[in-house]
């Protein structure tokens, strides 16, 4: 005798319907896109995307708990379409992780929201539906409460809050890059990737910029063919007294090095403040391509760098990268507020709701740049972001919590 087989979106619906409804709402949502030439969702700003989230909130409550008993909404609140809708998720993320965002590419690419994936239209609808699911299963466990309902609680709020305020909040995030130059202040950012101006609620007055390098480099280059010659070991040597350099019959030794120096009354370097200075190195040639003993420099504002001709070869010092460099300034609100801070990569400052991060400077001048790059962040949605990741790591806790009870229990 033959089983009745369940027929496509006969009741119950499980996850045959859940799979092809999040299928069916992706290919809208892309064909919306692509109608609208690659337009995709602008959020509103505050206060009105804080108004939207809360009336949006306050209805799914107010349907999860008046018809929890209704076939479609309990299965629109139901695991099926919750794991369908995670998996569109991921697969919409991996699009976005592995086609660059933000920038120029295929024509139809463009149109189909590819570079833009976390703004799209396909994106916003499974999202939107993802959060009636998250929202629905959790009115069900919220009333009437109960303890041992606790950790489903943590965890599907703290999830629902997360990521409806990180994408509700997204349109209220200012990130902007403020150049300063050395002596100056200057309340005037810059979107990203734009030229369009931004005043910020504070200044920033450039103290002193300065830049620490690891020791200059030695190279031996060969224009002929325009390529560096490596040496036995392919690394590139450091500059310090004593260090030595070895190419194919070229030796090369230090015998003298100054960090931070400039040409004396006769031409040998003397120390120099390393504001003006620049390194010095004094090395002896030996091999085929002759002897001797001179002094290179990596040059400056002011002085030509020194190279060495070797029968067609040029020896000469390059600046090492920078290993840190920061900026001494003093923050000042509208209000005459003030606080004193050395910024450094890595080591943001806290100001009036913005974070002050180091991010660059004039790379052409090196260490003499007096133009600091900063980039300043305001993200007020951050801290309710925050809240639900804290309350997502709650349940988590609770979870092996109650899993090391029950073991001792069977113990």
């Amino acid at each position: 005798m033959k089983a009745d087989r369940r027929t496509l979106f006969q009741k119950p619906w499980e996850f045959r319907e859940a799979a092809l409804i999040a299928i069916l709402l992706n290919a809208a949502g892309f064909a919306i896109q692509y109608s609208l030439g690659g337009t995709g969702i602008t959020m509103p700003e505050w206060p009105m995307n804080a108004i939207t989230l809360l009336l949006s909130a306050c209805l799914i409550l107010a349907v999860g708990l008046s018809y929890r008993h209704n076939p479609f909404i309990a299965w629109l609140g139901g695991i099926p379409l919750g794991l369908s809708l995670i998996l569109t998720l991921a697969a919409l993320s991996f699009i976005g992780g592995m086609v660059p965002q933000g920038t120029a590419g295929n024509p139809t690419a463009l149109r189909l929201g590819l570079h833009s994936i976390f703004s799209s239209w396909p994106f916003a609808l499974i999202v939107s539906l993802f959060l009636w699911n998250l929202g629905l299963s959790l009115s069900w466990k919220l009333v009437p409460f109960s303890l041992k309902n606790l950790q489903f609680i943590l965890f599907h709020a703290g999830f629902w809050i997360a990521l409806s305020c990180g994408i509700f909040g997204s349109s209220d995030l200012q990130r902007l890059v403020l150049p300063v130059q050395e002596g100056q202040a200057s309340n005037q950012g810059y979107i990203m990737k734009s030229k369009q101006a931004q005043e910020i609620p504070f200044s920033v007055f450039l103290h002193d910029f300065s830049i620490e390098e690891y020791p200059p480099q030695l190279m031996l280059y060969d224009p002929k063919n325009d390529r560096l010659i490596m040496n036995s070991s392919q690394a590139i040597p450091e500059v310090r007294a004593g260090a030595t350099a070895e190419w194919k019959g070229i030796s090369v030794k230090v015998t003298d090095f100054i960090p931070s120096g400039l040409p004396g009354k006769e031409g040998t370097p003397v120390p120099a403040d390393p504001a003006i200075g620049i390194p010095f190195a004094k090395v002896r040639i030996s091999g085929a391509a002759g002897k001797g003993e001179l002094w290179l420099s990596t040059g400056g504002p002011m002085l030509k760098p020194g190279a060495v001709d070797l029968d067609g070869l040029f020896l000469f010092m390059v600046p090492g990268s920078p290993k840190s460099f920061r900026s001494a300034v003093t923050l000042r609100d509208e209000n005459g507020l003030e606080t004193i801070a050395n910024l450094e990569v890595n080591k943001p400052v806290n100001f009036k709701g913005w974070k002050i991060y180091q991010m660059g400077y004039d790379e052409e001048s090196g260490k003499f740049s007096t133009l600091s790059l900063l980039e300043v962040i305001r993200d007020p949605w951050l801290p309710a972001v925050y809240l639900g990741f804290f309350m997502m790591l709650g349940a988590n806790a609770l979870f092996f919590w109650n899993g090391i009870k029950k073991s001792g229990a069977s113990l």
